[in-house]
């Protein structure tokens, strides 16, 4: 086929290029209940020119490209939806250079965030944004993903200093660079992080690392509903304390870990809370979280500071997404990913397990509640119509009660295919703003087509209502 003989030709290697049915099929879907769409090849690009060389030819052939990090995107991202090139970065997984004294790492977007918290161990450093999967830094900084750590470090804007990306017609740029700030011009950075392959490909991504605590403590408690344990996480959060994580997951989540991992965790909504820092000051946390639980109705109350131990505290919490699969097999993973404002939190949650129940739809929740975004998580029959009706207009309420609150329908997975039609509901009223910068960046809609939204222009100019 003339696509898979122009690519041949461009990287000179038939080890990567490939059309191979298996391999099209792992590049056809996530981690997602979205239908999978096979690409029509596959490419393993080695270095930054010939990512340039494949998007020149994409671009004057109209040819439609996807990147592709690890596959664990939640919201469809990775799916081929016109067929065309999945470009793959397994290959460009270089740490280029890591400048400790600086606090700086450049990498390319092929490395995991395991690989890259390894290779930092002998500086005493590491990569705060955890997304639960050893996901990809190219694919993290396409969906500006965040995780468990979010609350204490932020989001992946915040750690991605700089960029060098490859744009559709196979032109190199880079923004920012290696200070921590600039005011220099428009934050191009920041506009490129989060958006989904449809605007550039990431070749060299420059971020931000932190030095890892002298001591770390984590928390476990559990409580008699999720309303008083999400009331708890608010209480918490007002006293000021300097917390790295705090999770909340419900009982069904945690009867699904127990059944996965044939444990016997407590089936009761849980807090789990990490603190980290110099030992007094991690010690005088501990015993303020104490004097706090107190107060707030909590059932039982259990910490640890030694390694092993702190990751066997979290499992139910780590564990929450492979058990709910597990449990469900044959079946879609449907994930919200409302994020609301700390204050409305405790009520999100309670109307989130009423409209659950009220529609008779077994689903777990659990969450990043330090910042206000939580997942209730649908294991799905996608040949059911009826059923399929039902979980989107639960959907539907569950996002639209967090816009009514000032929220947003996604805190960390991206719009993909799912939130489309929520972007509209959020910001209808800037969307024109975002087409007309992906049809001056991409004029032939090569990047990423049908993410985010339709009806992009084509080769319109770009106008200001």
């Amino acid at each position: 086929m003339w696509l898979y003989d122009e690519l041949l030709r461009i990287v000179g290697d038939a080890e990567r290029v490939s059309v191979n049915g298996a391999v099209l099929e792992q590049h056809s879907k996530g981690i997602s209940y979205h239908s999978p769409l096979m690409p029509d090849v596959v490419v393993f690009p080695a270095t930054k020119e010939e990512v340039s060389r494949i998007m020149r030819f994409a671009n004057e052939n109209k040819v439609a490209v996807v990147p592709f990090g690890a596959g664990s995107s939640l919201e469809g991202h990775i799916i081929p939806l016109n067929g065309g090139i999945s470009l793959d970065f397994t290959l460009m997984n270089e740490i280029i250079s890591v400048r400790p004294d600086d606090f700086i790492a450049t990498v390319q977007p092929g490395v995991t965030r395991n690989q890259l918290n390894q290779a930092l161990k002998k500086y005493g450093l590491f990569f705060p944004v955890d997304p639960g999967a050893d996901a990809t830094i190219g694919g993290m900084t396409a969906t500006n993903a965040s995780g468990t750590n979010t609350v204490k470090y932020g989001v992946m804007r915040d750690q991605v200093l700089g960029l060098e990306l490859v744009l559709a017609d196979g032109s190199s740029i880079r923004t920012g660079g290696y200070s921590y700030k600039s005011s220099a011009g428009y934050n191009l950075t920041g506009l490129f992080v989060g958006s989904e392959g449809t605007l550039g490909v990431f070749t060299e991504i420059i971020l931000k690392l932190q030095g890892i605590p002298e001591t770390t403590i984590d928390i476990k408690a559990t409580f008699p509903s999720i309303e008083a344990a999400g009331i708890a996480a608010t209480v918490l959060l007002k006293a000021g304390l300097p917390i790295g994580k705090i999770e909340l997951v419900d009982q069904k989540t945690i009867q699904a870990v127990n059944a996965f991992k044939n444990t016997s965790y407590r089936e009761e909504p849980t807090l789990f809370m990490e603190f980290s820092g110099s030992e007094p000051e991690v010690m005088n946390s501990l015993e303020i979280v104490q004097e706090i639980i107190k107060d707030e109705q909590f059932v039982t109350f259990e910490f640890e500071n030694d390694s092993i131990k702190r990751a066997q505290l979290w499992e139910a919490r780590h564990q929450a997404a492979l058990a709910i699969i597990a449990a469900n097999p044959g079946k879609g993973h449907m994930v919200t990913d409302v994020c609301v404002p700390l204050s409305e939190l405790s009520d999100a949650l309670q109307h989130t397990r009423k409209i659950v129940d009220q529609y008779g739809i077994d689903a777990v929740i659990f969450g990043h509640v330090g910042d206000g975004n939580y997942h209730a998580v649908f294991s799905v029959d996608t040949q059911d119509e009826e059923h399929m009706k039902q979980v989107e207009e639960v959907h539907t309420q569950i996002v639209q009660y967090a816009l009514s609150k000032g929220g947003t329908c996604t805190g960390e997975h991206g719009i993909g295919l799912g939130k489309k039609k929520f972007l509209q509901e959020e910001h209808g009223d800037t969307l024109f703003i975002m087409k007309g910068i992906k049809t001056m960046v991409d004029p032939n809609n090569i990047l990423n087509p049908g993410k985010i939204f339709d009806d992009v222009p084509l080769s319109a100019p770009f106008e200001f209502k």
